[in-house]
């Protein structure tokens, strides 16, 4: 092994933006979601309503998500697009049950938010690098992970946390471990506007 020196640069990053808006969430909110019908997804259970901001009884949720997107619009992407939430929908974990990997389509930016107290754990969310050495299976040797090279990545939910993500991002959640039910609201969005440009005719108007 060589004893030169050297040295090792970032060339990009994949964000994630985490805020905590338990203070626009009521007791009577949390009562609501988890009233809302639930029928059987492929693993988990996920609400009947896939518009969930849209209900009137979720002002304060829909304003606080919002006013998270347009800071990670503006102060993460660097952007003066706004983002918009197209589908939200409820999920809920029983004992025993995770969530499959999956990415979000048709969505720039999706969000996890933990609406609801979180079991004891809390079932964290994963994230997963998909093309790692374009796709050569090598062991990463231990003690030797770092932010170039690790395969996934874990957050660790709490009461509140609202989570923003690429929704090209492979993720899953953990198998529920608790004794409890594990909920969160999902959802996607959007850009909302004009982009590109009129004369180098990339217009799109969305």
């Amino acid at each position: 092994m060589s004893n030169r020196d050297f040295t090792v640069k970032p060339l990009f990053a994949e964000p994630y933006f985490v805020t905590n808006i338990a203070d626009a969430i009521s007791v009577d909110q949390i009562k609501f979601i988890k009233s809302i019908k639930m029928i059987e997804n492929q693993m988990n259970h996920i609400s009947e309503e896939l518009y969930l901001f849209n209900r009137p009884e979720l002002k304060s949720i829909n304003q606080a998500v919002h006013a998270a997107l347009a800071t990670y619009a503006s102060d993460v992407m660097g952007v003066q697009h706004d983002l918009e939430v197209t589908q939200s929908w409820a999920l809920m974990n029983p004992p025993g049950v995770g969530m499959h990997a999956h990415t979000h389509s048709n969505s720039l930016v999706s969000g996890s938010l933990y609406y609801a107290p979180m079991p004891d754990p809390p079932g964290n969310m994963i994230f997963e690098r998909t093309n790692g050495y374009r796709q050569i299976e090598m062991g990463v040797n231990e003690g030797k992970q770092n932010v170039y090279n690790t395969p996934r990545n874990a957050i660790v939910p709490k009461h509140g946390d609202l989570v923003l993500f690429s929704s090209s991002i492979l993720h899953f959640v953990e198998v529920n471990q608790s004794q409890q039910n594990r909920h969160s609201i999902a959802f996607n969005s959007f850009v909302r506007g004009k982009i590109g440009s009129f004369r180098d005719v990339s217009e799109l108007v969305v």
